[in-house]
């Protein structure tokens, strides 16, 4: 029996969308995707994809209000901590004995789990 849905996109709310577009651009290496008619205009959500056609895309939506609460839905990454810090992502929580990974916060405090990066086998 088909499923009643599959996904189509990620969202995530920001202030500044146009800004934290930039941010997981550099920090995924995803791209604006850009219609046949140009870039959208500057208040439209800001759709990102994978230009290697991998990963989900993301959609970075204008909100008006600030993140106050945990995130009930975040990422996981496999990543680079030092380089993500460097961008501007926070430090959340450090791995320890209880939790193998690391959680990072994006410049408009969206946390994610950073995964050591995968090695590719060759």
């Amino acid at each position: 029996m088909d499923s009643p849905a599959r996904f189509k996109d990620l969202c995530l709310d920001a202030r500044d969308h146009q800004a934290l577009a930039d941010w997981w651009c550099r920090a995924m290496g995803y791209r604006r995707r850009v219609g046949p008619s140009g870039p959208r205009p500057a208040s439209d959500p800001v759709p990102l994809v994978d230009p290697a056609g991998a990963g989900p895309a993301l959609w970075v939506n204008r909100v008006i209000e600030d993140k106050v609460v945990k995130n009930r839905l975040h990422f996981d990454v496999d990543g680079d901590v030092e380089a993500l810090l460097a961008l501007g992502a926070t430090l959340v929580r450090g791995r320890d004995e209880e939790i193998g990974w690391d959680v990072l916060a994006d410049p408009e405090g969206n946390e994610f789990c950073v995964f050591a990066a995968r090695r590719s086998a060759g």
